[in-house]
C-alpha cells in the first residue's frame, strides 16, 4: 500500500502561483509513478502531470504545459506541483495519486487539497 498526503492548497488571486506538495509513504516507491490530478465538481478528474522515479519519466498534460512544473524528491518521497499564472478555472480539488509502473490505472489516492482562484 502507498499512502499519500497532499498539502499546499488554499486561496490565491488570479495571476499568482501555488506549490502543492504530496508526501508518499509505504511500499517501494521507486516502482511507482506519482501524479497530480484535479477535479471540478460535476466534471471528470483530469491528470495534470506525472513523474516516475527517474526524471526522464515525466508527463505533463498539453493544456498545462506552459503553466506547471512537476518535481519529485526521491530522498524525501515527495512530489510537488508548481502552478503558475493561476486562473479562476483552475479552481478545483487537487489530488495526488500513485500507480505501479506499467499499470493502466492509478489505484492510490490522497484525500485532496482545495485550490480556489479568485479574479
Amino acid at each position: 500500500q502507498v499512502q499519500l498526503v497532499e498539502s499546499g492548497g488554499g486561496s490565491v488571486q488570479a495571476g499568482g502561483s501555488l506549490r502543492l506538495s504530496c508526501a508518499a509513504s509505504g511500499r517501494t516507491l521507486s516502482m511507482y509513478i506519482l501524479a497530480w490530478f484535479r477535479q471540478v465538481p460535476g466534471q471528470e478528474r483530469e491528470i495534470i502531470a506525472a513523474r516516475g522515479w527517474e526524471p526522464q519519466v515525466t508527463y505533463v498534460a498539453e493544456s498545462m504545459k506552459n503553466r506547471v512544473t512537476i518535481s519529485r524528491d526521491n530522498s524525501k518521497n515527495t512530489v510537488d506541483l508548481q502552478v503558475y499564472n493561476l486562473k479562476p478555472e483552475d479552481t478545483a480539488t487537487y489530488y495526488c495519486a500513485a500507480k505501479p509502473r506499467g499499470a493502466s490505472n492509478y489505484d492510490h489516492w490522497g484525500q485532496g487539497t482545495q485550490v480556489t482562484v479568485s479574479s
